[in-house]
């Protein structure tokens, strides 16, 4: 009787600190849960920078074959951890915060085309000494990943490509009808309860995040609306079709078949442009696939790359 009632004392006062330090310190409480889920990925938090003084935050850890993974349209670094305690076994994961993003410099009136954030991207991969690795990009990230591609192709052992965006010949989605009809791109944010919508928008399956951790999440995105809205309107005026026509890098290309944000069918539009791409549609899944089913995700990915020729 006595351990029953000191394991519910503990569990009252485990329960107790908890509401504490979410009321009082939600900051550090949402930190501590990044870490966390970081640390169980097996990533660990650098930065390094670059020629012109910007800096890159990026995540990295595991071992292996090096994967560089691109976050998309308003995400960072931390949209990989979910799916990476599935890959730092089998691959070295380097998750960088583009520039413009997450806690990465944020330079104004500076190039964010996709090309620009390529270059970028060239110039940290040779700062961390990579010659040879596999790339992987989910929506913007994709759609850098290709431009990537195109640029270095000798770099790129193979890409991984998540909804990417770049193929504006596809017909329109959900999120770019609601641009057309209100003027407001529901993949940004000015208040937090926007914020949470779009959440609504980006996943049909999202993962579970407490909503003081989602507060927080959101001032940042609060606080880079004016830049977002640059950066959108850089992204739509690069249509990455022509230039990935006739790649060869072998590709796996993993689609949503709900996504909302970016339409499905572009994934016929790159298959007819690119000379070796493997196409794996998602049911039920939305336009973040690594987020929303990140094991089966992860699984696809390695034994897609354990097919390729050596």
């Amino acid at each position: 009787m006595n351990l029953v009632k000191s394991l519910l004392i503990l569990i009252l006062v485990a329960v107790i600190g908890i509401f504490a330090s979410v009321h009082f310190a939600p900051l550090k409480t949402a930190t501590f849960l990044v870490e966390f889920k970081r640390d169980i990925a097996g990533l660990e938090r650098k930065t390094i920078s670059l020629a012109d003084g910007n800096q890159y935050v990026y995540l990295e850890g595991g071992k292996g074959e090096t994967l560089v993974l691109l976050h998309g349209f308003g995400a960072d670094k931390d949209n990989f951890t979910e799916v990476s305690p599935y890959l730092t076994g089998d691959f070295h994961v380097i998750a960088p915060d583009h520039i413009g993003f997450g806690e990465s410099s944020k330079p104004t009136g500076a190039d964010y085309s996709p090309i620009a954030q390529a270059q970028r991207l060239h110039e940290l991969v040779a700062r961390l000494g990579l010659e040879r690795f596999h790339l992987g990009g989910s929506s913007m990230g994709g759609h850098i990943a290709m431009t990537y591609a195109t640029l270095y192709p000798h770099e790129v052992k193979s890409l991984w490509l998540l909804d990417p965006g770049g193929v504006w010949s596809a017909p329109e989605a959900e999120m770019r009808t609601i641009i057309r009809k209100t003027g407001v791109n529901p993949l940004t944010a000015k208040t937090p309860e926007e914020f949470r919508k779009v959440f609504d928008i980006v996943m049909s399956k999202p993962p579970f995040i407490p909503g003081f951790v989602l507060d927080e999440m959101a001032k940042k995105r609060i606080a880079n609306f004016d830049l977002e809205q640059n950066i959108f309107a850089q992204l739509s005026a690069d249509n990455v079709e022509e230039r990935v026509r006739g790649l060869t890098t072998p590709t796996l290309l993993v689609w949503g078949a709900e996504d909302r944000v970016l339409n499905p069918e572009a994934a016929p539009i790159l298959e007819g442009l690119l000379t070796n791409v493997k196409t794996i549609i998602m049911p039920g899944i939305g336009h973040l696939p690594m987020l929303e089913a990140p094991k089966q995700t992860a699984t696809d990915l390695k034994a897609f790359i354990a097919d390729l020729p050596e």
